[in-house]
């Protein structure tokens, strides 16, 4: 008997699927045809949601930016912080990473460097125009005077890679140091 399953919950299981065959036989090594017949499906269903891997994987990679940007997001939803509050509780990059299951152990494990950057590439670009309201709220309230909260905000938030990846740090230590630059930014203005 065939299983008929809304195209969301049918989208999100080849998803699933492929990030686990993704991590079990690594990216190249899967075809599409082995998720098809992972989930026992004609290949042709594959097609039906994503016109290749490559889509199939941007998907992914957007799926989980967004949740861990979500994350990020949260302490904006706090009201009355200044901007000085709000950089000393937001969480970083690392401080959001959540256990996704596979996801976390395709774009987090070993020599995943090429496709974390991606990942974090794609955290930025959902976070920047956050930072950016963020920048332009502290202007009208006088808190900073910064001419282009545009370029801050993409230093702010793509600046903190060189950090993040630097995996002689301590990771702790890595988000202390992006705190406190970021703090002493703002009490320097």
């Amino acid at each position: 008997m065939r299983i008929s399953k809304e195209p969301a919950e049918r989208k999100q299981e080849i998803i699933d699927t492929a990030m686990r065959l993704f991590y079990e036989k690594g990216y190249e090594k899967t075809s599409i045809s082995d998720i098809a017949k992972e989930m026992n499906v004609a290949q042709g269903l594959f097609y039906r949601y994503f016109p290749s891997k490559e889509i199939l994987f941007d998907t992914a990679v957007d799926q989980y930016a967004q949740i861990q940007a979500d994350q990020m997001k949260e302490i904006l939803k706090k009201p009355g912080l200044t901007l000085l509050e709000t950089v000393e509780q937001m969480p970083t990059f690392l401080e959001a990473e959540q256990d996704n299951g596979y996801m976390k152990k395709v774009f987090h494990g070993p020599g995943s460097r090429e496709i974390h950057m991606k990942l974090s590439m794609s955290i930025c670009e959902k976070m920047q125009p956050v930072v950016q309201k963020l920048l332009e709220e502290a202007n009208g309230r006088g808190e900073t005077h910064i001419r282009d909260t545009r370029a801050a905000a993409s230093f702010c938030v793509y600046g903190q890679l060189g950090i993040l990846l630097d995996q002689e740090i301590p990771r702790e230590e890595r988000v202390r140091r992006i705190k406190d630059f970021l703090t002493d930014v703002l009490k320097n203005l």
